[in-house]
């Protein structure tokens, strides 16, 4: 299956631009690491782990990656640090293809499911509303018919955002008064999709109640009451996290991940941060397919992850 479509010289080049404060940020630490070496010893490879560490990357995630370039050093002999990034690159995508489930489908694919559901899930303040609107948009470009559902009851701020969305998209929402329950607007939402020939359902969910618990009986119950009426429903649990926050996405993810059954992750404003390497460790860690990145504020910029371009944005331009 396909990402984005074609990935052609001007999707490269944004894709780029928008991963340059965290490109700058590897490239300098990998710089450091093999300064005055010229082959990988055991202190190019320390060097190695502080920096994919001090990237966001993850001490875990870091740890293998590391295992793996050892792997390699020990096999092969003799490698040279002019071939170390390379190398790093390599494994680096070995990694995430490790995830079969990493590849998403080009926006104007069709699903085998229609109409597709799509669960929103994340803390407030990661971009969940604007990741709703923009990925509302790519399928409403893509020629897809696609509905909101503004199930995030909870904050009047919330449903007015994603009506502003929805009238921006041009797309229709579903919604009540504040304080409705977020089971019924779901429910509404999906019987509306059917009786509309409806190709995309997104729904929009609390981004935080009082407690876990809390969390949970309120997305099983909309998943309960979706089921009811389109009964392998939501197809997608899509979880939104804000990159720039580094390791704190790593925490947020483990308490959705305990709450819901994730199944895709939405990770969030990579252009204005140097941590964009947590991008590889939450793929990695979670086990959980990378299905978007956010790259910038324009319509365009949520994009289908493909993992060869987004490493080969981080970590080319290094090579001696």
């Amino acid at each position: 299956m396909a990402f984005f479509g074609i990935f052609n010289k001007a999707d490269k080049e944004d894709l780029n631009q928008g991963l340059e404060k965290t490109k700058e940020s590897v490239l300098k630490r990998l710089s450091r690491a093999v300064l005055g070496k010229s082959t990988v010893d055991d202190e190019v490879l320390d060097n190695l782990e502080e920096a994919l560490i001090s990237s966001d990357v993850g001490v875990n995630t870091t740890l293998r990656i590391i295992d793996r370039i050892q792997k390699r050093v020990n096999r092969e002999r003799f490698m040279n640090t002019g071939e170390l990034n390379l190398i790093l690159r390599e494994e680096i995508c070995a990694l995430l293809e490790e995830n079969k489930a990493g590849q998403a489908v080009d926006f104007s694919t069709t699903t085998e499911q229609k109409p597709y559901v799509v669960m929103v899930v994340g803390v407030n303040g990661v971009g969940k509303t604007t990741t709703i609107g923009k990925l509302a948009w790519q399928y409403k470009k893509a020629g897809k018919k696609v509905i909101l559902g503004a199930a995030d009851t909870f904050r009047a701020a919330a449903v007015d955002q994603l009506s502003i969305w929805a009238e921006r998209v041009g797309v229709p929402i579903v919604k009540q008064l504040m304080g409705s329950d977020p089971a019924s607007v779901a429910y509404d939402t999906v019987n509306s999709a059917m009786a509309n020939d409806t190709d995309v359902v997104i729904i929009d969910t609390a981004g935080r109640l009082h407690n876990k618990v809390n969390l949970m009986n309120e997305l099983t119950k909309i998943r309960r009451v979706v089921q009811k009426v389109i009964p392998d429903a939501p197809h997608e649990v899509l979880l939104v996290l804000d990159g720039s926050t580094g390791q704190n996405a790593f925490e947020q993810a483990k308490q959705f991940t305990e709450a819901t059954q994730v199944n895709a992750l939405a990770i969030t404003k990579l252009d204005g941060t140097a941590k964009g390497g947590v991008v590889i460790g939450i793929s990695d860690q979670f086990k959980i397919p990378v299905r978007y990145i956010g790259i910038g504020e324009k319509m365009e910029d949520l994009r289908l992850f493909d993992k060869s371009a987004f490493v080969e944005a981080l970590f080319a331009g290094n090579e001696n």
